[in-house]
């Protein structure tokens, strides 16, 4: 397996945090989003994005809001290059039984198994812990916390983590870091 990747939260990550997104209208990207994912893309990475959906679990939406919205953001980074192999998705509520639901890396997995990607030349970026979680449960190279959506709130929790992260503005900087890091 020789494939590398980015696996990306969505929101907070991509885009701005609004609370159960489900509306395609209401979609706002981060600035330099683009450019930093083609940058990715460009620099030898396959791009997914593990998302937890529990406003489908819990009934504010329907699996057909989260495909609207997820298209609308497929279709505006598609003029920046961009295209994702695949969107995982986690529809169940917390409290719910999940196999994908972050922490879990079992979506990470999947890609393994379905792209043949090398966890441990890949990439896990997310603005919450259980992104982080997520990553290191997988056995990627890194995981990177991004200061947008939660992320400072959880980088001002963070003190006393025995645990590595890189903590990074935004998806730019956290390409600028996995660019210089494959280099080396």
């Amino acid at each position: 397996m020789t494939k590398r990747a980015v696996f990306l939260d969505r929101d907070g990550t991509i885009n701005e945090e609004k609370e159960y997104l489900c509306d395609p209208a209401k979609l706002v990207l981060f600035s330099g989003v683009g450019a930093a994912l083609r940058r990715m893309r460009d620099g030898g990475y396959l791009l997914f994005i593990v998302t937890n959906q529990s406003g489908i679990g819990r009934g504010y939406y329907t699996v057909e809001d989260m495909q609207r919205v997820n298209d609308r953001l497929c279709a505006v980074l598609a003029a920046d290059g961009v295209q994702f192999e695949k969107i995982y998705f986690a529809p169940e509520a917390p409290d719910r039984p999940s196999r994908g639901r972050k922490p879990s890396p079992q979506f990470l997995f999947d890609a393994r198994d379905e792209f043949g990607v090398n966890l441990a030349k890949s990439y896990m970026i997310g603005d919450k812990l259980i992104d982080l979680e997520c990553g290191w449960n997988a056995g990627v190279a890194q995981s990177i916390l991004v200061r947008t959506g939660y992320g400072a709130s959880v980088e001002g929790t963070w003190h006393g983590k025995s645990t590595p992260a890189t903590i990074v503005d935004g998806l730019p900087e956290a390409a600028d870091w996995i660019l210089r890091a494959t280099k080396s």
